[in-house]
């Protein structure tokens, strides 16, 4: 997947993508103005260049993501850890808990996942 960045802004505007998908344009622009008072071009505009980022189509004047919300966040995830840690998922999570300790419930529920992941779940 090519590395796709969000600002603020953008990722506002992809979050109401993804919670209300499939939508067409004309909702997409009456939500925009209602949570962010967008205009309609400026709608226009910032989903234009999210389709060409490859995160959402425009076909028809139906708006659909390309990547689910998860799947968008994962990458981002695994590129921040590349680009920061050298690719270590030890390094990462080394570092997380040297700032902040885990609960025991948290600890319980890494060692689950790690497990179900382990097995290839």
């Amino acid at each position: 997947m090519k590395k796709i960045t969000l600002g603020e802004v953008e990722a506002r505007f992809a979050d109401i993508v993804w919670a209300n998908a499939p939508l067409s344009s004309g909702e997409l622009v009456k939500i925009c103005e209602r949570e962010l008072n967008w205009k309609k071009p400026t709608t226009y505009t910032v989903l234009r260049k999210l389709c060409e980022k490859g995160l959402f189509r425009n076909v028809k004047s139906t708006v659909t993501p390309q990547l689910s919300r998860a799947e968008f966040y994962a990458a981002q995830s695994e590129q921040f850890v590349s680009d920061t840690y050298g690719g270590s998922l030890p390094a990462f999570v080394a570092a997380f808990l040297s700032r902040k300790p885990l609960s025991d419930a948290e600890a319980d529920e890494i060692r689950r996942m790690i497990d179900e992941y382990r097995k290839g779940d």
